[in-house]
């Protein structure tokens, strides 16, 4: 199983581009994990994707579309999800066969905050509704205190966090599974 992450936070020392690279040291047995970096995913424009979709956007859209699962890390700004990651949704999901239909998707989010990015999440969970995307409902999954959570050079070091990822991954691999009949 190939599942593929994708961080709302382009900050380099990112909890949430962290909080993916801890997931693939709680991968269950036979999955791999690959994370696409969306830095380079230029602002929506309907002007440019009449001339055809950016390089970055084919690339997205292809590794997500190849991938048997999503796993989605996203910051809370201003109590939604961050720009970067709407745009880069916005621009994977334009037509033709936009690659969400049916995905398995599980959402994760890391905050210093104390919700843990609890709204950011339930408005993503709407978009993926719209866009036929098979999220995950449990476990959930709300790193808050974040900078407790993870060391100077991005590893987690807090066991329940951890445990917490493996027991989503598990389910997201059942859930592909599943799906997938």
């Amino acid at each position: 199983m190939q599942i593929l992450g994708l961080s709302g936070s382009l900050r380099k020392e990112s909890f949430n581009t962290a909080a993916l690279r801890a997931c693939a040291d709680h991968l269950p047995q036979g999955a791999t994990m690959s994370i696409f970096d969306l830095a380079p995913i230029p602002l929506y424009n309907e002007d440019v994707r009449a001339q055809g979709l950016p390089e970055p956007v084919q690339q997205l859209r292809e590794q997500i579309r190849a991938a048997d699962a999503l796993m989605i890390a996203t910051p809370e700004y201003n109590y939604s999800f961050s720009g970067v990651l709407k745009n880069a949704i916005d621009w994977a999901s334009r037509p033709p066969d936009q690659p969400f239909d049916g995905k398995p998707i599980a959402l994760i989010g890391a905050t210093p905050g104390g919700m843990g990015t609890s709204r950011a999440q339930y408005h993503l969970r709407q978009v993926f509704v719209y866009l036929n995307g098979r999220l995950l409902s449990r476990p959930e999954v709300f790193i808050s205190g974040a900078q407790n959570k993870f060391d100077a050079d991005g590893r987690l070091t807090d066991a329940a966090t951890a445990e917490s990822l493996g027991k989503m991954l598990a389910a997201l691999a059942d859930w592909t599974h599943s799906l997938r009949g």
